[in-house]
């Protein structure tokens, strides 16, 4: 089974939906956006030598560098990248379970990137 791009869309809402209320402010003003594959230059901006090892994107400013002068703007988001998440899970990937179980690592990891956390800190949480 390939999980087409509607229906890991709807995955994804439900992952959100199900989002713990405590940490329910992490997601005011973020746009959640799912794209197939991340852009090739992007891959390399951030180290990567192929877009297919990138699963998520965090982009905005992390809540520990908000201001007083921090004014309303676009969203903050984060990425998710159907193609390499489904290719890393493998056969999992006919799993609908599976694929929702890491559907919610990857958000938990780049929320925690918006929380302020970096990459180092999320490993020894285990939110990878």
């Amino acid at each position: 089974m390939r999980m087409e791009r509607r229906e890991f869309e709807e995955l994804v809402a439900e992952v959100l939906d199900e989002f713990p209320e405590r940490f329910r402010d992490l997601l005011g003003n973020l746009a959640v956006v799912v794209e197939d594959l991340a852009p090739p230059g992007l891959a390399r901006e951030l180290g990567l030598s192929h877009p297919m090892q990138l699963l998520g994107l965090f982009s905005g400013v992390p809540f520990t560098e908000w201001g007083k002068g921090r004014c309303a703007g676009p969203p903050d988001s984060i990425r998710i990248y159907r193609l390499p998440l489904l290719a890393e899970l493998g056969r999992d990937a006919s799993s609908r379970d599976k694929v929702k179980e890491r559907v919610r690592a990857v958000i938990l990891h780049e929320v925690g990137h918006r929380a302020g956390l970096g990459e180092e800190r999320l490993r020894e949480l285990g939110v990878y």
